[in-house]
């Protein structure tokens, strides 16, 4: 029997209750992919909006099958060197009964798999927002599909499978501020650092085309982040998945709140945009914290990552990295600040007994843990992000041609616009019909 599998005649028993709750979650955590969609698609230019969403939508095929064929058994499978797992059994989820149990839970091993497998689709997707209006959607089919393979599989056994390194060193991550957020952010930075600045950056007004689609896509990436994050703890016997329920939403207002106010005092306006990108930025900070911090804590987790945010977005103007839609600002920051704040937060109760500085570790031994699997994690993933980059630029061809980014990426990529303005005037046969407009009043002043 390979490692993870447990027979349902055994204990625990399976719960109907238990499953029934992780498959919502797991629909809960696709549709996260595609709020993050129309999150980042209101975000570019409206030459831009369609392959933004692509992007992101593709990730939900590719990742999908890549998964099923070889990407659980490489997560979850059975150790190997602390690195990456392998079981035969998992390769095509061939060798797993209908009534086996993930080890030690009351749920299926499909139901686990299943729920991992909207971590693994949502987490290249994230990444795509740093490159946005100038990457060639083949190459990018193929870039995540290189990329799912040699860096989120491997990153997922090291912090949460059996024998992974992060794992056994007691890095505590309850639903992915390495794996997923610091991941996909040190990528983001460093495929950018190949590819390079879009045309205009810095001298090109490049503003959201749409903030009401932002606004939905963060409130849609809200709302499936319960499942994200409370459904990690597996099941709902006990009151861990509750906290971590209440402190998503917590960290998230508090994340906000300070957005905005670094907004107020630095900009003089408190904008949408701050609001939608303020939230996003609690929802990372608490998805590795929430399981082991009080509601306080939270509250003091979601209002400095809200605040360091805010500031990093624009670190890229300083250093002159384009990530387009602040995928390392949010991200990369969020993940770090959330992951990081475990080792001074951690109460010794709720996902793990592990205390923090400030309930009691005067020896920072959490502290020290989390930093390893902060800094482990982001090296590799922005070194090898950045050669798979390279590799594939080198091939195929990363960018699209400056002409192209120019005329609109949308069209060039996809055949297709987000809007047709074509009868934003109207028609012939209206103005035929229309009724002659009447005329000005003489001497009547018209405001423009």
């Amino acid at each position: 029997m390979p490692p993870g599998i447990t027979l349902a005649a055994d204990t625990p028993q399976l719960s109907a209750a238990n499953t029934g709750f992780m498959l919502l979650c797991s629909a809960l955590v696709m549709l996260m992919t595609p709020g993050l969609a129309f999150f980042y698609g209101g975000m570019v230019r409206v030459k831009s909006t369609l392959n933004m969403l692509m992007m992101s939508f593709i990730s939900l095929g590719i990742i999908t099958i890549l998964w099923v064929l070889y990407g659980f058994s490489v997560a979850f499978g059975t150790d190997k060197a602390s690195l990456f797992g392998w079981d035969s059994d998992y390769v095509g989820l061939s060798g797993i009964g209908l009534t086996q149990l993930w080890d030690g839970y009351t749920i299926p091993v499909y139901v686990f798999a299943v729920f991992q497998l909207m971590f693994a689709i949502i987490t290249p997707a994230l990444i795509s927002g740093a490159l946005a209006d100038r990457v060639k959607f083949t190459a990018w089919a193929l870039f995540i599909a290189l990329w799912a393979t040699v860096v989120y599989f491997p990153v997922a056994h090291w912090v949460w499978g059996t024998g992974g390194w992060a794992f056994d060193l007691g890095v505590i991550d309850f639903a992915g501020g390495t794996a997923v957020h610091i991941n996909a952010g040190a990528a983001a930075l460093g495929v950018i650092l190949v590819i390079g600045k879009r045309v205009g950056f810095k001298k090109d007004p490049m503003r959201p085309h749409s903030l009401p689609l932002v606004m939905l896509g963060a409130g849609l990436l809200w709302f499936g982040w319960f499942g994200f994050n409370a459904g990690s703890w597996l099941g709902n016997d006990d009151g861990v998945g509750a906290l971590m329920f209440l402190n998503t939403q917590v960290a998230t207002a508090a994340a906000m709140l300070a957005w905005l106010l670094y907004e107020k005092v630095r900009h003089g306006a408190c904008t949408t945009l701050g609001a939608a990108s303020g939230a996003v930025a609690g929802l990372v900070a608490v998805t590795p914290s929430g399981g082991s911090v009080s509601p306080l804590g939270a509250i003091a987790v979601g209002a400095i990552a809200g605040l360091l945010c805010a500031m990093a977005v624009g670190l890229k103007y300083r250093f002159g990295y384009d990530d387009s839609l602040d995928v390392v600002g949010v991200h990369l920051v969020g993940g770090i600040v959330g992951s990081v704040l475990i080792g001074f937060f951690a109460t010794g109760g709720g996902q793990s007994d592990a205390a923090g500085v400030f309930y009691g570790d005067h020896t920072f031994d959490q502290l020290w843990k989390q930093l390893a699997g902060v800094g482990g994690v982001l090296a590799y993933s922005l070194i090898a992000s950045a050669i798979l980059a390279f590799l594939v630029d080198r091939t195929i061809g990363m960018r699209v041609s400056e002409d192209d980014e120019v005329l609109g990426i949308d069209q060039v990529e996809h055949a297709e616009t987000a809007y047709d303005f074509s009868g934003a005037g109207g028609g012939s046969s209206a103005r035929n019909t229309a009724a002659p407009a009447a005329p000005a009043a003489p001497n009547r002043k018209v405001d423009a």
